[in-house]
């Protein structure tokens, strides 16, 4: 018996809402996740009369050793010519990760740099269902395997000449101004140690600019950071949200408690009467489990860094 007129409109909304289902995976999975993007934003937090600094803000690359065309993109990367890069964590995304990231960073060799980790520089990623992240952050779950951390910071530290900030405090030189920068662990995980980190910092002195960095941007460490000092804020982690409605302000979902619509780019954070400017990268990769990326491309940052 042929459908009636309910039943043939039902099948055909059924239908339409397939194919825009497809669409959008196959743009997502197939092409999104490829359109590797710099975004560009400058901030007046220099001295008077000092010349600009550039900032490459890498976040997220979560890399594997076949992803050839992200090692590629970022390696490219050089050609902007940064003064200081800022690496805010999750460089692995598989035990033989640290060839993408070698093939990836060459070009970094000598250009100062800081670094901190995310769970994913020490753990292999998972199978997760992406539904529970609408719960709230992801819960911990035992490592089900182990990465090389170390061969990575033996890289990072003695190969490019980048410093580690998870849980302490640098001084760097960068463009004739003494630049102080200070991090955390992973706080998503909960390897923050604040009070380490304010120790390190004071013993430092005094600075022309303060650099606040972290994986994950917990409001605890994001308040923190600003109560210290820190004249910039830089946090990754979120990837922006990674499948977003497109137009909207607002991620979906952040995996940490900052407000959704700052998940992704550059904002003011307010604590206790002062204000910093704060950006959160939306990141270059993605876990392997969860290959997609939607009204999120990935992206890095190029911050110029203006005298006020």
């Amino acid at each position: 018996m042929a459908p009636g007129p309910i039943a043939k409109t039902t099948l055909t909304a059924l239908g339409a809402v397939g194919v825009v289902g497809a669409s959008a995976a196959v743009w997502g999975i197939g092409i999104e996740r490829y359109l590797f993007t710099v975004r560009y934003a400058a901030l007046r937090v220099l001295p008077a009369g000092a010349s600009p600094v550039r900032v490459l803000h890498l976040s997220d690359a979560h890399m594997a050793p076949w992803q050839r065309r992200k090692q590629q993109w970022i390696a490219g990367l050089a050609d902007l010519r940064p003064d200081l890069i800022v690496n805010t964590g999750d460089n692995l995304g598989h035990a033989e990760g640290l060839a993408g990231i070698r093939a990836a960073f060459a070009p970094f060799a000598g250009i100062p740099g800081v670094f901190v980790h995310g769970s994913n520089d020490m753990q292999a990623p998972s199978p997760r269902n992406p539904l529970l992240y609408f719960s709230g952050p992801s819960k911990r779950k035992p490592a089900v395997q182990s990465l090389d951390v170390d061969a990575l910071d033996r890289y990072l530290e003695d190969e490019l000449g980048w410093r580690d900030l998870d849980n302490t405090a640098a001084a760097l030189a960068v463009g004739g101004l003494r630049i102080r920068a200070f991090g955390v662990d992973d706080a998503h995980r909960d390897w923050d140690d604040l009070e380490a980190t304010a120790t390190a910092l004071a013993g430092l002195g005094d600075g022309d600019l303060s650099l606040g960095v972290t994986h994950a941007p917990y409001r605890r460490v994001l308040d923190e950071f600003t109560d210290l000092g820190a004249d910039v804020l830089l946090a990754g982690h979120t990837h922006g949200g990674q499948v977003r409605i497109p137009g909207s302000p607002k991620a979906l979902v952040a995996n940490c408690d900052i407000p959704l619509d700052q998940a992704r780019g550059l904002s003011d954070w307010t604590h206790d009467g002062r204000t910093v400017p704060l950006n959160v990268s939306a990141g270059i990769g993605h876990s392997i489990y969860a290959p997609v990326r939607f009204a999120c491309r990935p992206e890095v940052t190029l911050l110029t860094l203006l005298p006020r």
